[in-house]
């Protein structure tokens, strides 16, 4: 019998990780010998507390990955993937995409991928790095010319009377016809293969149950939803929690190969490093 073992388990305090989490979180399922710990943290946290290997699994964006690929692997499951759909590009008075390049533009972090994204789009933009929550503030009052929104954001913009100006993926995929690669989940790689393979058989049970049992999952999505209404937080868990979310599949790592080169092309991704999945 495997000796047992407790490892801590950190992710972003939204609605669709949340729903992924659910029947881990909430003992839902069998995990065997296992004990999983929780930690909720923004995911530009959680980018930069990779890079010291503190946590045993964490979610990150791919953005990050290439800097903490000497210590994690990434597990097929728990892709975040805009299909046709991404962060958004907002400002308080309409504005015309071509106008953007040269602005200030808020962003969710350095390593964020909204942030990857935003340079790709335009390498003139000016990103100013803030923390997620208080990029719409930052536009309504006026401090950057545009913002990027992520999260939950990116259904409730309208609320606050901002205008879309660009979804990055939606330009992506036009682009390149693949979905945008926005977050994963990575294992530190001396946990070992077999503590490495029983998170991942859990994992991807836990995201399989909130599927089958979409209400239920989707009432403790609501505690993190921050604001959603069930309608709202129902569309935004289908944007994130998808095919690609239960197993990433060729064409998502096709479309995580290609984001990276083409930061790496442009002098925005230093790292040379390729993602690895398990």
């Amino acid at each position: 019998m495997t000796q047992a073992r407790t490892i801590t388990v950190a992710h972003s305090p939204d609605a669709d990780d949340a729903f992924m989490f659910h029947a881990l979180a909430n003992a839902k399922i069998d995990t065997g010998w296992l004990t999983i710990k929780h930690e909720l943290c923004d995911i530009e946290t959680l980018n930069q507390r990779a890079r010291t290997a503190e946590l045993d699994v964490t979610a990150c964006s791919f953005h990050a990955y290439p800097y903490i690929a000497d210590k994690y692997v990434i597990t097929r499951a728990g892709a975040s993937m805009g299909d046709r759909y991404g962060p958004i590009i907002v400002s308080r008075e309409p504005m015309n995409p071509q106008d953007l390049s040269g602005r200030k533009v808020a962003t969710p972090g350095p390593l964020t991928s909204a942030t990857l994204a935003l340079r790709l789009y335009d390498a003139k933009i000016q990103p100013v790095h803030m923390n997620f929550n208080e990029v719409q503030t930052a536009v309504l009052d006026g401090r950057v010319d545009a913002g990027v929104i992520i999260h939950e954001g990116q259904v409730t913009y309208n609320d606050l009377k901002l205008f879309k100006v660009v979804d990055l993926g939606e330009w992506w995929h036009t682009k390149h016809e693949l979905p945008l690669p926005l977050g994963c989940n990575v294992a530190r790689r001396d946990l070992g293969h077999e503590v490495i393979a029983q998170f991942s058989r859990c994992f991807s049970a836990s995201i399989r149950y909130a599927l089958e049992h979409r209400q239920e999952a989707l009432d403790y999505a609501l505690s993190y939803g921050r604001g959603l209404d069930r309608s709202r937080a129902d569309k935004f868990v289908g944007m994130y929690v998808n095919g690609y979310t239960v197993d990433i599949g060729d064409k998502g790592m096709q479309a995580a190969r290609l984001f990276l080169k083409l930061g790496r092309d442009r002098g925005f991704v230093t790292s040379a490093a390729e993602p690895e999945w398990v």
